[in-house]
């Protein structure tokens, strides 16, 4: 799945990833490819991705947005 972080300005990762990791508003939410569509807030935590050879990539954050669809992942800081 696409998967995008991006911040006003600035994208932060761009890639195809296994799965994301990300602290939900009511707990941590694992997303994978083909996910139901699903909008979220999102408080302060690490969102992690876990890249298509294995590779981690983790964010610390305060809050932000997290759209799903089955074939991409959008995170708005």
């Amino acid at each position: 799945m696409e998967v995008r972080v991006l911040k006003i300005q600035e994208s932060l990762f761009s890639g195809e990833a296994v799965s994301v990791t990300a602290p939900g508003i009511t707990g941590e939410l694992q997303i994978l490819s083909g996910h139901e569509p699903l909008v979220t807030v999102l408080k302060t935590g690490a969102v992690t991705i876990k890249d298509k050879d294995s590779e981690s990539h983790s964010f610390e954050i305060e809050h932000g947005y997290l759209e799903v669809t089955p074939e991409q992942v959008t995170i708005i800081l």
